[in-house]
């Protein structure tokens, strides 16, 4: 197995998903061991830092990336399994950002008040207990919070030579900011161009589902990650199975339409995982799904569709990829 490790220079990050040139040319199978920048690209360090002095729009989100996989060619589909996510510093940053976030008024929620006050809080990491620390910016109330790393941004370029920027998400994936994206997760991304030209970035040391404020513990981040291609088969909006679950993502607005993409999809994920008729499918999603909320807070809004592997017989999706890949990730212990 090809092991490939990769630490980007500032001036080699990018900000879309589509347009850009590739860091690295890998093999299928490859494993990558990344670094990335958090989303604020290191601009907040402290609760003193006022972030619409300090955040420059036009360099959020920096991505390590992009990666052309040899031989993906646009109707495939790129696997990747999340082996390991560390937090690449001994702090996070979270911030409140002038009208931005799902509790207050927004370029597209225009009303008349101000913004909600803007603020900083740092969460330090305790490694050994593995949590991070929240304290109050008024008062004296702290509490530690476990780590749990999650990529908030995984995706491959879109189709039609577009370009988006990669606080996006979309069907190629994107800014899905899904606490579902974490190690165990296998996520299949539809190839839309050779080379597939996937990015990773936007490292959470932790997040609740809808990312309310619009940032979660932000990070820099260590990720291991397998990279596998599948001939064929591409799903129309980003699958991501782990041991329990079968999982798909919508992103869109207004937030209905998010859910609809994710449930339309998991019927015919349904449909091809067990030979249903689409009605068939649609009476059964009815009464087994779970539809977790990933973002409320981004230029699309993120809802997952989610089904539990233990109500329905066993199947392999994309021919037992995610238990192979799980079964390498374990080689690399």
């Amino acid at each position: 197995m090809d092991v490939v490790d990769f630490v980007p220079e500032h001036n080699q990050f990018v900000y879309t998903f589509g347009g850009c040139r590739p860091a690295a040319t890998i093999k299928p199978g490859t494993t990558l061991r990344l670094w990335s920048e958090d989303a604020f690209n290191n601009a907040i360090t402290a609760v003193t830092d006022v972030p619409s002095t300090v955040l420059d729009s036009r360099f959020l989100n920096p991505q390590t990336g992009p990666f052309y996989v040899e031989g993906a060619e646009p109707g495939d589909t790129l696997a990747i399994h999340l082996v390991d996510l560390t937090p690449a510093r001994g702090w996070g940053a979270s911030a409140m950002i002038p009208f931005f976030g799902g509790l207050t008024a927004t370029d597209r929620t225009s009303l008349l008040h101000e913004h909600l006050p803007e603020g900083v809080w740092i969460y330090e990491i305790d490694s050994t207990a593995q949590t991070v620390g929240f304290q109050t910016r008024k008062g004296d109330f702290e509490v530690a919070l476990p780590i749990e790393p999650m990529l908030g941004t995984v995706g491959v370029a879109p189709a039609a030579s577009e370009v988006f920027s990669s606080l996006t998400p979309e069907r190629f994936g994107g800014n899905m900011d899904t606490p579902e994206m974490r190690v165990g997760t296998t996520a299949y991304f539809g190839v839309n161009v050779e080379g597939a030209m996937f990015s990773i970035g936007d490292g959470h040391y932790r997040q609740g589902e809808g990312e309310a404020c619009g940032t979660a513990v932000e990070g820099a981040m260590n990720s291991t990650i397998i990279v596998d291609l599948i001939k064929g088969g591409a799903p129309v909006w980003p699958r991501l199975e782990d041991d329990a679950h079968w999982m798909v993502v919508g992103s869109s607005r207004p937030m209905e339409d998010s859910w609809r993409i994710s449930q339309v999809q998991m019927i015919q994920w349904l449909g091809e995982l067990y030979g249903l008729d689409r009605m068939d499918a649609y009476q059964l999603l009815t009464q087994i799904s779970l539809v977790p909320v990933a973002n409320v807070v981004d230029t699309n809004y993120s809802v997952m569709t989610k089904i539990a592997k233990s109500l329905l017989p066993e199947r392999s999706a994309f021919n037992g990829i995610h238990a192979d890949l799980r079964d390498r990730a374990r080689s690399l212990a």
